[in-house]
């Protein structure tokens, strides 16, 4: 089977209907993910069916129609080499899309990516997640963060809760202890300006490891004082 054909099996066992267009900007995607990952570290998982379920079959989990909404701002912090904002961009074209990464040869990366599938409404960025959120451009300016893989949970809610509007959210994208995460991340969310979190298990397709997705509502703005220097969120979270 062909990388498209395994990724169609794949969204539909998990209740998602790709179109033509979809699965060519997605085949090319992964075409282009294989070739850069010969001459720089972007991914582990190379084998088809590991990169059509394990990366794009995940990323787009974190697409709920309950939080998500048309042309709605979406920021991802530390996108690597593109996840989860990249086939959440493909999947919900409507998004206006920014991935923000700290490493600039992953952001040539994705930049080769978005130009080469076409895709609109997307910038891709260089900076840390603390510098870039002190940033008025981007401080609070955002409908929804999302990340995917990046810290645990109370290191993370600083350095995306910053970039989320007030009203708006945040989506922390777990493995197997995210209940732990959400339940240690309690004050650091609260602190940040984030209110109850929501979890949602995940079940990807022919996998059997758990999985989860934490949704935080922004309900007042973050302190002035956060996102501390870069570093600090690491060796000193908020517990």
């Amino acid at each position: 089977m062909s990388f498209a054909e395994i990724l169609k099996k794949a969204a539909e066992e998990y209740g998602i209907s790709l179109s033509e267009t979809q699965l060519r900007q997605f085949d090319r995607y992964q075409e282009l993910l294989v070739e850069w990952n010969q001459k720089m570290n972007l991914t582990a998982l190379t084998e088809p069916k590991d990169v059509a379920i394990k990366h794009m079959i995940d990323s787009v989990s974190v697409y709920d129609e309950k939080w998500f909404s048309e042309g709605m701002s979406v920021i991802d912090v530390g996108t690597g080499a593109g996840f989860p904002g990249l086939p959440l961009k493909i999947l919900c074209p409507s998004l206006k899309v920014t991935l923000l990464d700290s490493l600039n040869k992953r952001v040539k990366f994705l930049e080769t990516v978005v130009s080469e599938l076409g895709l609109s409404d997307i910038v891709c960025v260089h900076a840390r997640a603390e510098e870039a959120a002190r940033q008025k451009q981007y401080r609070e300016k955002f409908d929804a963060v999302v990340s995917r893989a990046v810290a645990r949970l109370p290191i993370l809610a600083e350095y995306d809760l910053p970039f989320v509007r007030v009203g708006g959210f945040f989506a922390a994208m777990k493995g197997a202890k995210y209940e732990e995460e959400a339940e240690e991340a309690k004050k650091a969310v609260k602190l940040l300006g984030g209110g109850e979190p929501h979890l949602r298990e995940i079940k990807l397709p022919g996998l059997e490891d758990k999985r989860g997705i934490i949704y935080i509502r922004k309900e007042k703005k973050t302190p002035s004082v956060y996102p501390r220097k870069a570093g600090t969120p690491e060796k000193n979270p908020i517990l």
